[in-house]
């Protein structure tokens, strides 16, 4: 094993990786890092103002409207119609916050009445829809 390279006379090439310059490099390297850091952390001390920080919570009031399998409209727990349903998204449109609607629609009843429904809900003005099913088995 030579390392002296030359002092042996053979003109073989090293194959061997000389790690002494890579060594140097890495140490001045870290040496600037050392030095750059206390710089780059410096900064001005302030005395801030404190505050409370309390998230305001605005609970919003929800609205489930179910669609039955023969088609019936019920707000929450009451029956009404559908001139009912547009009288009655229409307030709750202008409450704020507005009420997030909930739709529930019946497994057998016809697509058409749900859609229906969605329509009036977007035609109202009012912003959160939302559906409530059931969990696959």
């Amino acid at each position: 094993m030579a390392f002296g390279g030359g002092l042996e006379g053979s003109d073989d090439v090293v194959s061997e990786i000389n790690m002494t310059p890579l060594v140097d490099v890495m140490l001045v390297l870290l040496i600037i890092f050392i030095l750059t850091v206390p710089v780059l952390t410096h900064s001005v001390k302030l005395d801030l103002p404190r505050a409370q920080n309390e998230p305001n919570v605005v609970k919003s009031e929800s609205v489930n409207i179910s669609v039955t399998e023969d088609g019936a409209l019920h707000w929450n727990d009451d029956t009404i119609n559908e001139a009912q349903l547009t009288a009655r998204l229409e307030a709750a449109a202008t409450r704020q916050p507005q009420p997030e609607i909930f739709i529930r629609g019946d497994r057998k009843v016809d697509y058409e009445r749900v859609i229906r429904v969605m329509a009036a809900v977007q035609r109202a003005g009012v912003l959160k829809l939302g559906f409530i099913t059931e969990p696959g088995v």
